[in-house]
């Protein structure tokens, strides 16, 4: 049995004290070197303590020391492959399974465990990975009109060319069983990185590719080391990683290569600088022909044809389904809930049935991506609930694109910005935002945000630039928007949009706020409030007011350009004044509004509103409205051919009369009951009641409702103030929304504008005359 650990000898710990000190480095320096995350391996190394066998290999190359001279009892069966010089004897087979048995703890330390963003320990690939899917076809390059893309509803948005019923979806494995040679696309923290270490796990332990052996590069490691040798040779670097294995002739990988027995898995195609990508993309497109028989894999974030490999097969990862964010959920909250696994699985219960309220459907629409559901989950796990304010989650899902994503995992990006700072890539992002959405358009062709970004090159720089030039600028910012941070995403040929509905309303909100001054912000806020009756403004109208310092300028505005819709028509005045003398009326009551609301629905649609008063708790005099409205309803209906429907009424205002109060309306309403026939008479009689009587019966029931509850009225509205009432109605809902979204309101002009919803103008000029 190969043994896993080695440890220094005691002669061997003093040479290895010398060559560190010639080296002049800090322990911290020596484990960057070797490309651990701690200093402890280092430690246990230099005071003769076992150190998995990898890592003393490595060290020891790193020292210029011969490994095995310093080890204590290095082990027989460990063979240095000088022993397999002459490969062709043995069976390929066995050599496959020699190179596996002794790479086998380098690939699981390299691939084995994920560090996850904000936590602070690292997790086994196995605790929290999903298995992905694949889309065969390349949304970005299809050609589609942008016509067609226009008139797309908000929750079809965010999954346009990605979703199930586009195109069918393939697992990530069968997806690399199918093509030899294969380049997986995908946005930032779609998972590309971890599906390819998934990859290696899976091969390293004979789950998958048994028979080939799995070597993991990450690309840009590749190309600084290629930097530093003034070299860029896969071959070279490939023997240098096998060497820390303790494989140190080369012809036992060209055989293995030659064999096509190799499972090549290079990371990040996108994260090599553009000063050496030429040169580290045709290394790779030697490798590839030179080497053909070999399986490679491939991750790059884009489909840009300077990246494109011959040979290769694109694809692209599709975004989670609800079963494959339901899984993901599961694994995370058992990986990091602290208790049992009972209690981690109950919280990502808990966590799915919130994700899927009603309430949340933004943020559902963004957690279909690894990263941000794992943000989610995070943020869920501290606070048990979503955030109130979704622009504290988006800010920090911005955060991770605009760089602390690439930062956490020690990415250097090149800068095409010209320059530009953070809060200048966020004032340009705002500006094509806004002027996107004022204009109606989530899709927009490629020429037309390209102007949007030269101009603000233009007016950055303030100085004159040819035409051609900023061009090229433009399009090369374009680029990097959509490769670097994914929040412009090309989604048809020469389309684009924002890679998530949600980053577009919030960079259009956030070029609200951000006015220059304060008579620039109340002309921002003015344009705003004109879109109040449009639905598509109204998530901008929430994410405005939770992100406004003070939001007390915004609802006066939204409540002054509500009360103007109906000012003008004296019939919905009359509407108005009706449902607020009908609110003062109840001795006991919830507030005014609530109770006007209610009886502008109970007038307008009286089966809608039961629902709307069971919500708002209903008062007895409401109640006792419902019911009395919802008889004249029932009485209403033809029903001369059905006698049960007929004795249901009666049994109903029998019903009524025992929560009747009032003397006048309990006597009126037990006479007109008495009136009303046994259901236990002949049919015969009954049918006869009902031709003579039955009519001027249902008219007495409605008058004697009218006057002792002043209900029932027969407003005849026309189809243009049915229009008008539900624009008033929804545009007072938003309004509420506004006030209930955790935005900073003053308490009196909280006070005040609730006081006064659905008001009649009338009593709203006697208040402030007051």
């Amino acid at each position: 049995m190969v043994k896993r650990s080695l440890q220094v000898s005691l002669t061997g710990i003093q040479e290895a004290k010398k060559a560190f000190a010639r080296k002049g480095w800090t322990q911290h320096n020596l484990a960057g070197e070797v490309n651990l995350k701690t200093r402890q391996p280092i430690w246990r190394f230099f005071s003769g303590r076992p150190v998995e066998r990898h890592t003393f290999i490595e060290i020891c190359s790193i020292l210029e020391l011969n490994w095995r001279e310093i080890a204590s009892n290095p082990p027989a069966e460990f063979r240095e492959l000088e022993e397999y010089t002459q490969p062709s004897v043995l069976d390929i087979d066995t050599l496959v399974q020699q190179v596996r048995s002794q790479r086998f703890d380098k690939i699981q330390d390299q691939c084995g465990i994920l560090q996850l963003l904000d936590i602070s320990h690292p997790v086994a690939i196995n605790d929290i990975y999903i298995d992905v899917n694949i889309l065969e076809e390349i949304a970005s390059l299809q050609y589609v009109e942008i016509t067609e893309l226009q008139n797309l509803a908000r929750e079809e948005f965010d999954r346009f060319g990605l979703s199930e019923v586009d195109q069918k979806q393939i697992p990530g494995i069968g997806a690399v069983e199918t093509y030899s040679k294969i380049r997986v696309l995908g946005k930032p923290g779609v998972g590309k990185t971890t599906f390819l270490q998934h990859l290696a796990i899976h091969c390293n332990q004979g789950e998958f590719a048994a028979k080939q052996v799995p070597i993991f590069i990450t690309l840009r490691n590749f190309a600084q080391e290629s930097k530093v040798t003034n070299e860029s040779n896969l071959l070279k670097y490939i023997c240098q990683e096998f060497f820390t294995s303790g494989i140190s002739d080369p012809s036992v990988i060209e055989t293995l290569l030659n064999a096509g027995r190799v499972l090549l898995l290079l990371d990040g195609m996108d994260e090599v600088l553009n000063e050496q990508s030429n040169a580290i993309l045709s290394e790779i497109r030697r490798f590839s022909e030179k080497y053909h028989k070999n399986q490679l894999v491939a991750t790059c974030r884009t489909a840009s044809p300077r990246l494109r490999l011959r040979g290769f097969t694109d694809v692209e990862i599709a975004p989670f389904t609800s079963k494959q964010i339901r899984a993901f959920a599961q694994k995370w909250f058992v990986a990091f809930t602290k208790t049992n696994t009972e209690d981690g699985q109950a919280q990502s219960v808990e966590f799915m049935q919130k994700l899927e309220l009603a309430e949340n459907w933004q943020f559902r629409q963004l957690v279909v991506t690894p990263l941000f559901l794992h943000l989610a989950c995070w943020v869920f796990h501290s606070q048990e609930k979503f955030p109130t304010k979704r622009t504290d989650f988006y800010k920090q899902g911005l955060d991770l694109l605009l760089g602390k994503w690439d930062e956490a995992r020690g990415i250097e990006r090149d800068e095409v910005y010209r320059g530009f700072l953070l809060p200048q890539k966020l004032k340009l992002l705002s500006q094509i935002a806004a002027a996107t959405f004022e204009d109606g358009q989530y899709f927009f062709q490629q020429r037309v945000v390209e102007q949007y970004i030269g101009d603000y090159i233009q007016n950055l720089t303030n100085v004159p630039m040819d035409a051609e030039e900023l061009q090229i600028e433009s399009e090369a910012a374009l680029k990097a928007i959509e490769a670097q941070h994914g929040l412009l995403a090309e989604r048809a040929r020469g389309i684009f949009s924002f890679s998530y509905l949600a980053f577009h309303e919030y960079f259009t909100a956030r070029k609200i706020v951000a006015s220059h001054n304060l008579q620039a912000l109340e002309q921002a806020l003015a344009g705003l409030v004109s879109h109040i009756t449009d639905p598509h403004w109204h998530e901008i109208f929430l994410l405005t007011a939770t992100m406004l310092r003070s939001a007390d300028s915004l609802v006066l505005l939204m409540k002054q350009q509500i009360d103007t819709m109906v000012a003008e028509d004296p019939y919905l005045q009359e509407f108005l004044t009706w449902a607020s003398q009908k609110s003062r009326t109840l001795p006991t009551q919830p507030k005014d509004a609530t109770v006007r609301a209610f009886y502008l629905a109970l007038s307008r649609t009286p089966h809608v509103a039961p629902h709307f008063a069971l919500a708002a708790s209903l008062d007895q005099g409401m109640f006792l409205d419902t019911a009395l409205d919802d008889l004249l309803v029932e009485c209403a209906i033809d029903g001369s051919q059905d006698f049960a429907h007929i004795h249901a009424c009666g049994d109903a205002l029998s019903v009524i009369l025992g929560i009747v109060l009032d003397v006048g309306l309990y006597k009126s309403l037990q006479q007109l009951s008495d009136q009303f026939p046994n259901s236990h008479q002949n049919q015969e009689r009954f049918r006869l009641w009902w031709q003579t009587n039955y009519s001027a019966w249902a008219e007495q029931l409605k008058i004697t409702v009218i006057n002792y509850r002043n209900i029932n009225h027969q407003w005849r509205f026309s189809p243009e103030q049915e229009q008008v009432l539900q624009r008033y109605y929804d545009a007072n809902q938003l309004l509420l929304d506004c006030l209930r979204s955790n935005c900073e309101v003053t308490p009196a002009i909280r006070q005040e504008i609730e006081a006064t919803l659905l008001l009649p103008q009338k009593e709203l000029e006697d208040r402030e005359w007051q």
